[in-house]
Parts: C-alpha cells; sequence; structure tokens
C-alpha cells in the first residue's frame, strides 16, 4: 500500500486533519454541557481515535510490503515498526485497565474538575500533535530545518501541557479537596492523570532526543526510522487522551 504524497498536499492533508479534530473536540465540548449524551460522546471519541491512528499514526504501513534483504533499511524498518505497535497494544492495555477502574468505580459521576483548564490542556496536545505531524513530513521530503522547527514547537506545547495538568490542573484539584487520598475519585483522577503525565514526559525527552540526532545529520528522507518512531509515540499519548477527556471531565454528573 502506498501513501507517497508531494510535501505540500502532505501538509495540506495534516491540516484538514487536525481541522476535522479540532470541530470534533468542540462539538464533544458542546455536547457535554448542553445535554451529555454519552453515546455521541463515546463515539466522537472512537471517531477521532481513528483519524489520528490513521492520518498521524499512519498504521497502514504495517501493510506495506518489506525487502526481503534481512539486512536492509527497509526490512529493519519493517520489523521496527511491528516491535513498536505491539509494544504501543500493549501499553494500550495499561491505559484500557485505568479507563476500566474510571468507569466501574465512578460509573456515571466525575470528579469536580475545572472544565476550562480541561479544553485547554487537551487544545495544546491536540495543536502538538499537528506540529508533530508537520515536523515528521518535513523530515519525509528532506526538510530538516522544518522538521527541527515543527519539533521544538511540539516539545513547548507538549511542555505546556505537562505544565499545565502538574502546575495547574493537580493544585486546582487539591484546592476543591480532590487529593490522592481523599478518595476514589481522587484516587482515579491522579491515577489516569499522572500515568498520562508520565508519558508525555517521556515522550519529551524522546523529542530532544531526535532533534539533537537531526543536528548531527543522523536522519534523511530515506531513512528516518526515529523519528517516524517517536512520531508515533507522540501521536499514541494524544489517543489516550482523546478518551481520558471525556472519561474525566465530560462524562457524567459531577460528585
Amino acid at each position: 500500500m502506498s501513501h507517497l504524497q508531494d510535501k505540500s498536499s502532505a501538509f495540506r492533508q495534516g491540516l484538514v486533519i487536525f481541522i476535522y479534530l479540532a470541530v470534533l473536540t468542540a462539538l464533544e465540548y458542546f455536547v457535554a454541557i448542553t445535554f451529555g449524551a454519552v453515546p455521541i460522546l463515546v463515539l466522537v471519541a472512537l471517531i477521532k481515535a481513528a483519524l489520528v491512528m490513521y492520518y498521524y499514526m499512519h498504521i497502514y504501513k504495517l501493510n506495506e510490503d518489506s525487502d526481503d534483504d534481512t539486512h536492509s533499511y527497509a526490512y529493519k524498518t519493517g520489523t521496527n515498526r511491528l516491535g513498536l505497535w505491539l509494544f504501543l497494544l500493549s501499553d494500550a492495555f495499561v491505559f484500557a485497565g485505568l479507563m476500566a477502574v474510571r468507569i466501574n468505580l465512578l460509573g456515571m459521576t466525575r470528579p469536580p474538575l475545572n472544565q476550562l483548564l480541561g479544553v485547554g490542556v487537551t487544545a495544546v496536545l491536540l495543536i502538538s500533535s499537528f506540529f508533530m505531524n508537520r515536523g515528521e513530513t518535513a523530515m519525509a521530503h528532506g526538510d530538516k530545518k522544518g522538521f527541527i522547527v515543527n519539533a521544538l514547537v511540539t516539545f513547548v506545547l507538549g511542555l505546556g501541557f505537562l505544565l499545565g495538568v502538574v502546575l495547574v490542573e493537580w493544585p486546582s484539584a487539591i484546592a476543591e479537596g480532590l487529593t490522592a487520598s481523599s478518595g476514589t475519585p481522587g484516587a482515579v483522577f491522579f491515577m489516569m492523570t499522572g500515568m498520562h503525565a508520565f508519558h508525555v514526559f517521556t515522550g519529551l525527552i524522546f523529542l530532544l532526543v531526535i532533534i539533537n540526532n537531526t543536528r548531527k545529520d543522523v536522519y534523511s528522507a530515506e531513512k528516518h526510522w526515529g523519528v517516524e518512531a517517536v512520531t508515533v509515540y507522540w501521536h499514541f499519548v494524544d489517543l489516550v487522551w482523546i478518551f481520558f477527556y471525556p472519561a474525566l471531565y465530560l462524562i457524567g454528573k459531577l460528585l
């Protein structure tokens, strides 16, 4: 399966997908604050996840023809790609477990969290995925400077998301009496956001590594598996938040 595009078309596609994701995010927020239809919120989250997986994480690349030469870069990239997705699948079970805990322990209730903070950090993470997609596209077309610029923007936005959760959202929740030891809602909130924040933190480290490697001319348009791997991981972090955000901030009545 081939999805080769020229640079401008690839950038345009990334922008269109970002617009779809932004509109869907606004839609789920509107649905939540007006009539709170859970089936619609679940459907919107699934559509957003499908868009991210196909267009930003390029899951279709798992079906690409691989070189038969086991020593070739194409063959090694294919096996590495499969290994990465298997790792992400195993990691997804951890987050799925946290979602199961949230659903079973809180049911149709949710913690008293700041809605504006929630949608704010969500928007920041969503925008970071847009720039990460642009960075990977730039590298795939040999534009190393473009990659570095977009990767740095992604890093700043990712750091903003992390600080927004840890230094703003957590203290705000604690001020409302929601702590890890205050009861089930607090424990669920800090487990879910804490595990996700850790993944964002590791993603930031990976970003610094590939930015530094790009400065050393490690990657090229033909050989940039490291960039692809970090890009897929970063979008996976965004994918998890696509489900965590409505689960914590939108679905259910306030406790």
